[in-house]
């Protein structure tokens, strides 16, 4: 398509005749200029060149009318395209002259009856002189109208943004046509809206743009420049940059998982990294391994980072000062506070829920406030933290040595709030650390500056307010505080998140307001309205440090002289101290409490959302609630409610074990005996034909789909808890004061101790229910209107096991499997996963309150039930899926884990038949594992030979059915690192004991050949005993995990994964429900 150019074209007149005159012109297309040039011309002879401007002269034998003005259709880097007007008063056919020319002679084509021409083939950068005359038939000519133009250099071509990142973009281009010989070089321009153009040249065909704002659009152009100055067309485009979210997510491999959320059973599940010890040399491993270590609770979990390639390694003849010169090794790199914001914003509300339950054993401050830097929104983590339940001991209570125990959202205490106004030179969260911790327990509960990758700047996380709490011990000589207490600390400057401050304000006792620019920033305080009182922490070691301005600020912000706290040395210890007694001050004093629960509104008002809000949190919340909350008594609730699983269900287990055994058989004959019992079976069984309303809302529950059945599962677990904590803690005292004061009631005191265990109100206790009433419908007839109403009643459970709950297996108080309700779980479970269900099993036994469910919580990440009371009992299995890589090398798709109650318990002591009881639970467990882990506390040794005795007799029946388990003694709470070594001849004696023990109940068995313990278990003294540390690193309610009992946790998981590989079995769910049923029958015979 022609584009017209206007040449204005003027006639210099009133010229003298033989003279020479010097015309200036300068041609402009859409404001471009293409050149300024200078021409001379003569009167007496005929104008060879004109630049730019149009020139006429007539000849002395001019009798044909010029033409028109010269216009340029088209200009291009290789041609032209040019136009003119007629002849004025000229008719008839029309002839013209064009010429054209540069350095070298002019060229000239004849045109006829058209009023324009294309010339091409014209050399880039050359100025051409462009002349038209018209001419007639004789080849006169008239007078010469000329023009001088220059071609416009090519722009470049195929402009393409080649990556971009938060701060940085790459973009390129193809060189321009015809310039191979030509020197030229590029002008970049870029700008955001509303700011000014930044612009660079570069003689290369591509640029990276630097020091670029995340999340914005910005306009760049590309033109072509000539050594002359002459610029091509702009070539366009836009590019918006990742906003620093997305780049982080990018680079550490979480990108999909911001839509698609990762859940707790990805995290959980076996794979390649589960064991390996690898360095980490990539970006998009540190989320992997920073979840690894949190969930095996390893307080190193915010010390991961990428092995640098090049930093830290020096090679013989290289300069290893040379990596001083680079800030490559930043790249690799990340704030501990940006992985923790990342991994929460991509992580569903259970997986959420286990990490804070994980830092907070751990001691690590735990959001409170979730910003999200793209959508600028923060979140109250309220269903996060809803899970955190915690001890403490306030000083009023040393002398009776109670304490409380309490959900931590429900908890009624004083939150005191740390923020900063400007920049600041002391760093904060390093004081709240000092602040938080007994001088010989220092820990870091508060990412800050000095940690491992502490000074990288954060991305992502500003905006984020952690909490922690004190909580006292009731010693005063290591208590900080006497009463506890919640620490919030916003993260980022006050300016920039008000709307958190503003949070921050309204729910806190106090705000303290670290500040070192005392001039600035007052009108922030001064329209702020507060509930808290406000504190001013200024620097006076600060050089900008003035009295009389401090004054002036403590004045216009109507803050009390006393609340002001005032860093006078550069020893941190004075100030801490005085910062303490500022807190302490509040929290005795302070009556706005405020629990997590009921910052909700607050939340809302402000803009703030509430996690929680989720409507299928919220729906399934409204659903346990009609089941909770009008329980009161929890045995009555039991009665009348969950009526299948009490007297009827014990009677019937009692029933099953003496149709095998016949010990009250007497003189009866058997047949007829067993068809009595049979028939008390079936009486009984008719009983059970009860779906009470709680039972009916339960399975209503159960049955919905997805997140709703998940949440409703969490929220009976937390309701119900919460119920029985209420309940044991009532009861505890009673048991407490009995024992210690009337010690003669043992009547009372066995009844007391049956109520514990019947006040005991768990999800458990609803899950027994339908496994009754599944079994009381399969005694029904096949087309019985009630069995079918059942039937979906296993298929709900299996996917309850597929979600990572734990599921009853044995029955702790009746002693029993009710094999017809879990053979119906475990088949359908087979079914769900299309028949892929090969397992490898692991258990643990040992006596009471030696840390089994901790050791493997720990060494899994799961959630056993950790309790130091005997409320709930059996044994409960839960899976942990394997990873698609490894499935071939551990020849399963599922390690079943199985934790069991404490063996040779004090509170079974007092009912009768305990130690049967711990017999049968000793030989199924240890029956139907892989790998069995013989957990004993080194504080309890008296104890041991009896569950050993226990053990030995399982294992015997097991090598009788050709079965020969892995075996691992644990000896906890033994934190010398020489106690392998020196416990060489306790290995040996304790092998001789096994090895009588063996002998002695091979004897019982009649089984001869067993003469030694290898030969009924896999054991290796030296590789098959572990010594494993205390779980607490100081004193608790304050102190965090140990890391070294991490640790040790860690190695023996590396083994079992080891013994799991090597073992032959290659059994799957179907195989695994046999053996079950073959294991059970032989316990049930056992007199």
């Amino acid at each position: 398509m022609y584009r017209e150019y206007q040449i204005n074209v003027e006639l210099c007149t009133e010229l003298c005749g033989a003279r020479e005159y010097q015309i200036n012109v300068e041609l402009s297309i859409h404001g471009y200029p293409c050149s300024f040039q200078r021409s001379r011309l003569s009167t007496k002879q005929r104008p060879k060149s004109f630049d730019r401007d149009q020139h006429t002269t007539l000849a002395s034998d001019d009798v044909l009318p010029p033409p028109g003005d010269i216009q340029v259709l088209l200009l291009t880097s290789d041609s032209v395209s040019l136009s003119w007007g007629p002849p004025e008063g000229l008719k008839g056919p029309q002839k013209f002259r064009v010429t054209w020319g540069c350095d070298v002679e002019p060229r000239s084509i004849g045109v006829k009856n058209v009023h324009e021409v294309e010339i091409s083939r014209l050399n880039l950068g050359k100025k051409y002189q462009f002349s038209v005359a018209t001419e007639g038939e004789d080849g006169r000519q008239s007078r010469w109208v000329s023009a001088s133009l220059s071609a416009v250099p090519p722009a470049p071509d195929q402009l393409n943004v080649d990556s971009v990142d938060a701060t940085s973009a790459a973009v390129s281009w193809s060189q321009p046509p015809g310039l191979d010989q030509t020197q030229h070089h590029y002008q970049i321009s870029y700008h955001c809206p509303e700011t000014e153009p930044h612009i660079t040249t570069t003689s290369s065909q591509s640029i990276t743009l630097s020091e670029l704002q995340g999340g914005t659009q910005y306009s760049v152009s590309v033109c072509t420049v000539l050594e002359d100055g002459r610029k091509s067309q702009l070539v366009l485009t836009t590019l918006t940059t990742r906003s620093y979210l997305m780049e982080l997510l990018s680079k550490t491999g979480l990108e999909d998982h911001y839509e698609n959320k990762l859940t707790l059973s990805s995290v959980l599940e076996i794979n390649a990294d589960t064991t390996s010890d690898e360095p980490l040399t990539t970006m998009q491993s540190l989320p992997g391994i920073f979840l690894k270590k949190l969930m095996m609770a390893n307080l190193n979990a915010r010390s991961v980072k990428c092995m640098s390639t090049d930093a830290e390694v020096s090679f013989p003849g290289t300069d290893r000062f040379e990596n001083l010169k680079s800030d490559s090794a930043n790249s690799n790199v990340i704030n501990p506070l940006d992985l923790i914001t990342a991994l929460f914003l991509c992580s569903d509300g259970f997986l959420q829920q286990e990490m804070v339950q994980k830092m907070s054993m751990c001691q690590f401050a735990v959001p409170l406030l979730l910003p999200n830097c793209d959508t600028e929104q923060s979140t109250l983590m309220l269903w996060a933290l809803r899970d955190i339940v915690k001890k403490f001991r306030l000083s009023s209570q040393t002398s009776t040595k109670t304490f409380v125990e309490e959900r931590i959202v429900l908890s009624d205490i004083p939150m005191v709030s740390f923020v900063r106004l400007g920049e600041i030179r002391v760093s904060k969260s390093q004081i709240l650390n000092k602040l938080l911790s007994n001088p010989q327990q220092y820990h870091d509960t508060f990412v800050h500056h000095d940690m491992e990758c502490g000074d990288i700047t954060h991305r992502i996380s500003d905006g984020l307010v952690e909490i922690s709490w004190y909580l006292p011990c009731g010693n005063r000589n290591i208590d900080m505080f006497t009463k506890p207490v919640v620490v919030a600390n916003l993260r980022g400057d006050i300016r920039s998140f008000e709307k958190q401050f503003s949070f921050l304000c309204q729910t806190s006792a106090a705000v303290y307001i670290f500040t070192d620019d005392l001039k600035a920033y007052l009108n922030l305080l001064k329209s702020k309205n507060t509930k808290a009182e406000l504190f001013l922490v200024v620097n006076s070691q600060r050089k900008s440090f003035r009295v009389d301005t401090l004054k002036q600020m403590i004045t216009n912000c109507s803050i009390n002289d006393q609340n002001v706290i005032v860093k006078k040395k550069k020893n941190d210890a004075e100030f801490v101290k005085t910062l303490q007694s500022s807190v302490g001050d509040i929290i005795e004093n302070s009556p706005d409490r405020l629990t997590v629960e009921n910052m909700t509104d607050i939340a809302r008002h402000s803009g703030i959302l509430v996690d929680e809000d989720r409507h299928d949190c919220q729906s399934a919340r409204k659903m346990v609630d009609e089941i909770t909350s009008n329980i009161t008594d929890t045995v009555k609730f039991k009665d009348k409610q969950l009526p299948l699983q009490g007297h009827i269900c014990k009677k019937l287990s009692q029933l099953e074990k003496e149709r095998c055994r016949l010990r009250k058989a007497g003189d009866q004959d058997i047949e007829h005996y067993r068809s009595s019992l049979k028939k008390n079976e079936e009486e009984l069984r008719k009983k059970q034909y009860i779906l009470s309303d709680a039972m009916k809302s339960f399975i209503f529950g159960m049955s919905r789909s997805g997140p709703e059945r998940s949440y409703f599962l969490k929220w009976m677990q937390i309701n119900l808890d919460n119920l029985s904590r209420q309940n044991l803690s009532a009861l505890r005292d009673q048991y407490k004061d009995l024992c210690q004061n009337s010690q003669e009631k043992k009547d009372d005191i066995k009844d007391l101790d049956k109520q514990l265990s019947d006040c005991s109100l768990g999800l458990e206790h609803f899950l027994r229910e339908l496994g009754q009433l599944y079994e009381a419908a399969c005694s029904l007839p096949v087309d019985s209107p009630q069995r079918e109403q059942m039937e979906q009643l296993p298929g709900l459970c299996a996917q309850m096991l597929l979600d990572g709950f734990p599921v009853e297996l044995v029955d702790g108080d009746a002693s029993n499997i009710p094999l017809t309700w879990i053979s119906a779980v475990l088949t359908q479970l087979h079914t769900l996963v299309d028949s892929n269900s090969k397992i490898r099993v692991v258990t643990v036994l040992g006596d009471q309150g030696t840390g089994k469910s901790t050791l493997l919580n720990t060494m899994f990440g799961v959630q056993f039930a950790v309790s130091s009371g005997r409320c709930t009992r059996g044994a409960f299995m839960l899976l942990i899926k394997v990873n698609k890589e490894l499935k071939e090398e551990l020849k399963c798709d599922f390690i079943m884990v199985i934790d069991t109650e404490g063996l040779k318990s004090p509170e079974l002591a007092q009912l009768d038949k305990h130690y049967e009881h711990d017999n049968e639970l000793a030989t199924l467990v240890i029956g139907l594992s892989d790998v069995t882990i013989i957990n004993i506390s080194m504080e309890n040794n008296t104890e041991m030979k009896d569950i050993l005795q226990i053990v030995v007799h399982a294992f015997i029946r097991m090598k009788e059915v050709g079965k020969k388990p892995v075996c691992h003694f644990v000896y906890q709470n033994v934190s010398d690192m020489s106690a392998h070594d020196n416990n060489m001849r306790e290995r040996k004696k304790l092998l001789e004991q096994l090895n009588e023990m063996t002998q002695a109940a091979a004897r019982m068995e009649k089984k001869e050949n067993i003469t030694k313990f290898t030969d009924v278990m896999e054991y290796d003294p030296d590789t098959s005993s572990w010594y494993i540390p205390g779980l607490w690193h100081g004193t608790p309610p304050m102190a965090p995990v140990n890391a070294g009992y991490s640790e040790a946790v860690y190695d023996l998981k590396k083994s079992l994964m080891q013994d799991l590989i090597k073992c032959q079995s290659n059994d799957d769910m179907t195989h695994f429900l046999k053996w079950t049923e073959s294991l059970w029958e032989s316990v049930k015979l056992e007199k």
